[in-house]
């Protein structure tokens, strides 16, 4: 699609659609006292990016440079935790709540009205349908108010490349890790736009894994920070975890053995189960980290690569990521951990995923729709 295509003029003319969120949209533009204008291509474009695949509202505005001028989240943990886990009405509910003020947070941190931003992008997917349409479609309503630009962005794109958010020489080819709560993933990246899947998880992802076991052990949810926090005083060696398909000779992950091993494990424990909380957390969080860590290490060899990169959800667990600073080093690689503030669902991520996609001038018809199981 052209640079120069109008939206505005795309949905009079009959050839798009108004998306639902337009009237939201529409509210905010005029709100701000801002008159319609196509913003200026100066040298240093603005991308104004919505996240809200699952339970997090996150607004991030991203300049042509790669920095995010601003970046706000409203977490609904709060509104979850007394289930054990997300229900997907009640985030969406929230979604809708909170991503007007966060917009507007966003652009007075940012020091810019609706006027300036470039091209307005939001996840397409995966992730819940319910929560996805929030942010899709506000994204367009901005886009069709403004007449600039729409970019759908895959989340799991926005995971891959945030490790090189900031990072003056960009995106470096080599093996890729992304784990989260719902995706394992190795894959091969070679540019923007451009990766290879090399191997995923066959059953749990690693992040439900820390969950469910956290849910066997009493922990409250999220539970992978809790396990973190809780295996800093305890020994890894205290109870010998399988490590599922380690040495398999491929890049594929399995976590559901680990999984049943603990729960098998618990009963024979009795009381004691409590005393040795640190233990558990500590000897099963090691399992998943050298699994994680062997196999990743394993695909650089395998491609040859200088660089390895992690990021989603996970990659902010304190001892994976001091194991892969140990394993990288004595391997002579380069390591790129996603920050932590940009490891969990984040809009900055999928403002720099857009960022690439505008200045190869790929954007996103109106009238797209999300897809809940997009893959990369």
């Amino acid at each position: 699609m052209s640079r120069k295509t109008n939206y505005r003029q795309e949905w009079k003319s009959g050839n798009g659609k108004l998306p639902p969120a337009a009237p939201v949209a529409f509210g905010l533009f005029f709100r701000a006292g801002a008159c319609y204008r196509a913003a200026s291509m100066s040298r240093s474009p603005l991308i104004l990016a919505l996240e809200t695949s699952c339970d997090e509202t996150a607004v991030a505005i991203c300049d042509g440079a790669g920095q995010i001028r601003a970046a706000v989240l409203s977490s609904q943990i709060p509104e979850h935790q007394p289930y054990g886990g997300v229900v997907p009405e009640l985030a969406s509910r929230n979604h809708l709540l909170r991503i007007r003020p966060l917009i507007e947070e966003a652009l007075q941190t940012a020091g810019v009205t609706l006027a300036d931003i470039h091209a307005f992008a939001a996840t397409a997917g995966p992730g819940l349908a319910s929560s996805l349409l929030i942010g899709n479609t506000t994204a367009k309503g901005l886009a069709l108010a403004t007449g600039q630009p729409f970019i759908a962005v895959n989340h799991l794109e926005g995971h891959l490349l945030s490790p090189f958010l900031g990072n003056p020489a960009g995106l470096q080819p080599g093996a890729a890790l992304i784990v989260s709560g719902g995706h394992t993933l190795l894959l091969h990246l070679r540019g923007s736009g451009d990766c290879l899947l090399l191997g995923r998880t066959r059953d749990d992802a690693a992040g439900e894994a820390f969950d469910k076991v956290a849910r066997m052990l009493g922990l409250p949810y999220p539970g992978g920070p809790e396990i973190d926090r809780r295996a800093a005083s305890g020994d890894p060696r205290a109870f010998d975890f399988p490590r599922s398909m380690k040495d398999s000779g491929d890049f594929a992950f399995s976590f559901s053995g680990l999984k049943t091993s603990m729960f098998y494990l618990l009963p024979t424990l009795g009381d004691s189960a409590a005393a040795r909380l640190p233990d558990l957390c500590a000897s099963f969080q090691e399992a998943v980290v050298d699994i994680l860590v062997t196999k990743t290490l394993a695909a650089a060899r395998h491609l040859g690569a200088k660089h390895v990169s992690v990021s989603g959800g996970v990659s902010c667990n304190s001892r994976l990521r001091q194991v892969f600073h140990e394993r990288c080093a004595r391997a002579g690689l380069t390591l790129h951990l996603a920050a932590p503030a940009h490891t969990t669902d984040n809009a900055a991520m999928i403002a720099y995923a857009a960022l690439h996609r505008f200045q190869a001038g790929q954007f996103t018809p109106l009238e797209s729709d999300i897809d809940p199981n997009l893959t990369l």
